[in-house]
């Protein structure tokens, strides 16, 4: 089996520094080993009909199973998960294996 990723789409509550969640979720990334890649991009030009209020996508990539398991009980992870659901209006969330089509140019 490939990677696993884990996609979280978000609409942020309106009083939120979306920039100070950025950078805790940056931070995260950087202390959590098993974070294998860590992505983040805010919707620019979407109509509102089709992305339904969600504006920011985080996706993370993880090894295997284990290493997701690891990074839900790190303790970093504990602590900011506390700040990102207080900030959190609306979210959908995947975690699926991912199947690799074309890979990035070299």
């Amino acid at each position: 089996m490939g990677d696993l990723k884990h996609m979280v789409l978000v609409k942020f509550k309106e009083d939120v520094v979306v920039e100070d969640i950025l950078k805790g979720m940056e931070k995260l990334a950087s202390e959590v080993d098993s974070i294998k890649s860590f992505e983040w991009g805010q919707d620019l030009e979407s109509e509102e009909m089709l992305r339904q209020g969600f504006t920011h996508v985080f996706t993370m990539t993880f090894g295997s199973s284990e290493d997701f398991a690891a990074c839900q009980t790190h303790p970093s992870h504990v602590e900011f998960s506390t700040t990102f659901s207080a900030a959190i209006e609306k979210i959908l969330l995947f975690h699926f294996p991912a199947v690799l089509v074309k890979a990035p140019a070299a």
